[in-house]
């Protein structure tokens, strides 16, 4: 019998307060044709697994749950995009989470590839297309973001079910929960 795979990632959540600060944000963004993300769908990807069967998830889940982190300080700070010539993906930039993205590296090396080049972010928007894409990236650059903080002690193992409408994350595993020196 073949397993079935799953499409997962290892996540933080964001506390509603954050999520509707986020949501202040993404209601002051330049015209674009796209799509906002949805508040239940804004989360730190810590690392990406790809398409992976049970026997795989159990490993990850042992892998992590024995793992010990300090609580995280987190900071948004600012806003952006990867690529100012090719705009598809607003972001705002979380701090306070790279100690903890490479023991998570550490403890799956063998069993997945290490992240070249952490890039500590929150999808905000998905953007198809701009009218003026200077102007776009002008009006981005005015978005001042007041500094944001929060702490948490947990990360998520993550299933990711692609839908019509856009993905639907799922929970697997929750990690940390007082598991933090």
């Amino acid at each position: 019998m073949v397993s079935k795979l799953r499409r997962c990632f290892i996540s933080i959540e964001l506390p509603e307060e954050i999520k509707n600060k986020i949501r202040k944000i993404q209601n002051g963004l330049p015209e674009f044709k796209g799509k906002l993300v949805e508040s239940e769908n804004l989360h730190l990807t810590l690392k990406f697994l790809g398409e992976i069967d049970e026997d795989k998830i159990e490993i990850v889940k042992k892998k992590l749950s024995g793992m010990k982190f300090k609580k995280l300080n987190c900071n948004l700070d600012s806003i952006g995009v990867f690529s100012e010539s090719f705009v598809r993906i607003v972001w705002v930039y979380l701090s306070g989470c790279e100690e903890l993205q490479k023991k998570i590296d550490d403890a799956l090396k063998g069993i997945f590839a290490e992240e070249k080049q952490f890039m500590s972010h929150i999808t905000i928007a998905r953007v198809k297309s701009v009218k003026d894409k200077k102007r776009f990236l002008e009006e981005l650059k005015k978005i001042k973001i007041e500094e944001i903080n929060f702490n948490t002690d947990k990360f998520y193992l993550m299933e990711s079910v692609l839908k019509p409408k856009g993905p639907e994350y799922g929970v697997i595993e929750c990690f940390g929960e007082e598991k933090y020196d």
